[in-house]
């Protein structure tokens, strides 16, 4: 067996860790920060996320979906807050069983670090940055965030599961023919919160993803199990109605009594979470090749960091870490084919739910109120059912199958294009009957 180091613990990192060590690997994990089961103040963001088969998948696999899955709180459809208070519901799916999962990304962290250690054995070193790496020899530059001190540690093969500003990409970015894209987006977020009611229990519907569509900007909320919701405003960073706009706290009350009225009167503490916590990017990353030799591979952001908006991200992430897992197997002692082998099977899923994402943004903040969108949904629905094994949604084929990305927004595509083709000829078909009767009499 194989000597793995895997850098970055966040969410990815520690699901690949576990994956590796159950193969029989000798895996060590490298982050940054603390160990967030003794300081959560710098365990990183923490919006909630959207936890659905893809990634269920992946935590069965290494033994952690029963204790995840009795964390989350259960999504049955979006719940839609118009301006005026008047509320929308639509169901996700097709079927009783199509839920998606509001998840703690701490909560998540933290029992993947605990089955890492506790359960395959792996070491995990906390508060060491990786700084630099040499792509031929797979030596890393690690820097001791206590003292300040650099060392060098030897690697024998190594996967990066460290984000958007990941070290070993940001290397990989200076080899020949290395390509890469990033898209920093006009919008950002910030988390916000409305907590429990008095007597404990939500104050809004918990079973819903609740969005305030508002044309070019929105806010969501995901439910928790202490009753408590996480918000999240996405907003523009600049513009008469953005983050820069907000001089002071009577702005952001004002505005936002405006904007979202029935939520204002669950938020007490709405002008102290916006003063106080952070306005993060939303980016896009595309990059190929994914991986140098047996020395390197890159999964989860540090090679596709896509914008939240499919609730796919971290699905994908702990998707890759099933597929590379799976090539490792399949290609036994030939780490190198492998990492180029779970390259070339991730890379075109990876780009196309890039554009899924940013399509599924300007969906959710300005489509999903209109009456014509509504009617496209309810149509798409309807030709479900006619054609149950012909016509499934894409939002079924991403978030409740394990199709392949790029395979599912392809068939999607076609399924738009013949029922377009099909409701246009039975229109044809009905109007030139209609002038043969015409005719006729």
């Amino acid at each position: 067996m194989a000597r793995f180091t895997v850098i970055g613990a966040g969410l990815s990192g520690p699901l690949m860790a576990c994956y590796l060590a159950k193969a029989g690997h000798d895996v060590e994990l490298w982050e940054k920060r603390p160990d967030p089961r003794v300081d959560s103040a710098d365990a990183g963001r923490s919006i909630n996320l959207a936890l659905s088969m893809r990634g269920i998948r992946a935590l069965e696999d290494v033994g952690a979906g029963e204790a995840v899955m009795a964390t989350v709180t259960p999504m049955r459809g979006r719940m839609m807050h118009a301006i005026d208070g008047s509320t929308t519901y639509q169901a996700y799916g097709t079927e009783a069983e199509h839920v998606i999962n509001s998840v703690s990304r701490l909560g998540l962290n933290m029992t993947l670090l605990d089955l890492a250690e506790k359960k395959y054995g792996v070491t995990v070193h906390f508060d060491r940055t990786c700084e630099d790496v040499d792509l031929e020899t797979g030596a890393l530059t690690m820097r001791n965030n206590a003292t300040g001190a650099l060392e060098t540690v030897a690697t024998e093969h190594a996967i990066a599961c460290d984000g958007v500003n990941s070290a070993v990409r940001r290397r990989m970015q200076s080899m020949p023919r290395f390509d890469y894209d990033q898209v920093v987006l006009d919008h950002g977020y910030k988390e916000l919160c409305i907590p429990a009611g008095a007597d404990g229990t939500h104050q809004l519907r918990p079973d819903c993803l609740h969005i305030w569509p508002r044309g070019n900007f929105m806010m969501i909320a995901l439910g928790n199990l202490d009753g408590s919701f996480t918000c999240t405003l996405f907003w523009p960073f600049d513009g008469p109605h953005s983050f820069s706009a907000m001089n002071d706290d009577k702005d952001v009350e004002a505005f936002f009594k405006k904007m979202f009225p029935d939520a204002v009167p669950l938020m007490p503490d709405l002008v102290k979470d916006y003063r106080e916590n952070p306005t993060s990017v939303l980016m896009t990353i595309r990059c190929k090749p994914w991986h140098v030799g047996d020395r390197f591979a890159l999964v989860g952001d540090a090679a596709h960091a896509v914008v939240p908006f499919y609730g796919q991200g971290m699905n994908c992430s702990f998707e890759d870490c099933r597929i590379l897992a799976e090539m490792l197997e399949k290609h036994g002692d030939d780490i190198g084919a492998a990492f180029e082998a779970y390259g070339k099977a991730r890379k075109p899923d990876a780009d196309a739910l890039r554009d899924l994402a940013l399509d599924n943004f300007i969906e959710m903040r300005d489509l999903v109120a209109s009456r014509w969108f509504l009617f496209k949904k309810a149509l798409g629905k309807l030709a479900h059912k006619l054609m149950p094994k012909t016509f499934i949604p894409l939002y079924s084929l991403v978030t409740f199958s394990h199709v392949p990305y790029a395979e599912a927004k392809a068939r999607s595509e076609r399924q738009v294009r013949n029922t377009t083709v099909g409701v246009w000829a039975f229109v044809i078909a009905l109007v030139g009957g209609l002038l043969l009767w015409a005719a006729r009499r």
